[in-house]
């Protein structure tokens, strides 16, 4: 399968894929790279020797997040459903998938790693949702960070940077990586509990101890789909957001 946004190599006899973002350096999240990353977890479904996928950024980079283009009143109707298709994709697959993230890691980069089932990240890398900014919010972060904690009303609604040792404080991350450190700590951390096991076992474990943040992710998303796409997108500020940020100028709100 030819890809133009992605690049997959196989690792370990093609035990592991790893799933290269490859529009550097922001690596957007276009409506071409997320159909080329459906495409590619689609096919490997029935790819019983498959024990782990990885996610990672071309260059210095994880992901700068969705086309702001794409983001239009014109374009979102279709492009906000098309991104939950992908991180649904990610979330019900039966094989358990990491992000390996490194420098900037915001938006719908930012909710692809929160989808993957393991998330390692180089102690220097920044994280944010940065949308209130434009104006919007991010459905996939509202529906997948920690429930009941005070971070995501303050990711959400201030668009602050995080670290990634305040993430890791919040349980949000699996592990941090020493600078210069991270490819070789993702592969011990594969080595050590990927390599050595049953690929059928793996996948029952994986789809059991998803099956809650599945449930979960499922019985909100199709409502904040709705909040966004039907409320949020008939307010004026909103399309400011997003119309001042593509016109690089400062937003006129008000507040409606």
């Amino acid at each position: 399968m030819n890809f133009e946004l992605i690049e997959v190599t196989e690792n370990h006899s093609g035990q592991v894929a790893v799933m290269t973002l490859s529009a550097a350096p922001a690596n957007i999240l276009c409506e071409k790279m997320m159909l080329e990353i459906c495409q590619f977890l689609e096919s490997d479904k029935a790819n019983s020797n498959r024990k782990l996928i990885v996610f990672k950024g071309a260059g210095d980079h994880f992901s700068f997040g969705a086309s702001v283009e794409e983001h239009t009143k014109e374009q979102v109707q279709k492009m906000l459903p098309d991104f939950h298709k992908m991180i649904r994709a990610v979330l019900e697959h039966p094989v358990a998938t990491l992000a390996q993230v490194s420098g900037f890691c915001l938006g719908g980069g930012f909710e692809l790693a929160l989808a993957c089932s393991f998330k390692i990240a180089c102690e220097k890398a920044k994280f944010a949702v940065p949308e209130i900014q434009l104006g919007v919010f991010p459905p996939v972060a509202a529906a997948l960070l920690p429930v009941g904690s005070s971070l995501s009303c303050q990711m959400i609604m201030t668009g602050e940077r995080f670290s990634a040792a305040q993430l890791m404080d919040h349980n949000v991350l699996t592990m941090l990586a020493p600078e210069h450190e991270l490819s070789q700590t993702v592969a011990f951390f594969i080595e050590k509990h990927f390599l050595n096991k049953s690929a059928s076992s793996l996948r029952f474990a994986h789809q059991a101890a998803r099956l809650n943040q599945v449930n979960q992710f499922n019985s909100v998303i199709t409502k904040l789909e709705s909040f966004y796409l039907d409320e949020l997108m008939a307010t004026h500020d909103a399309n400011e957001g997003i119309e001042s940020f593509i016109a690089k100028r400062k937003p006129e709100w008000k507040d409606a």
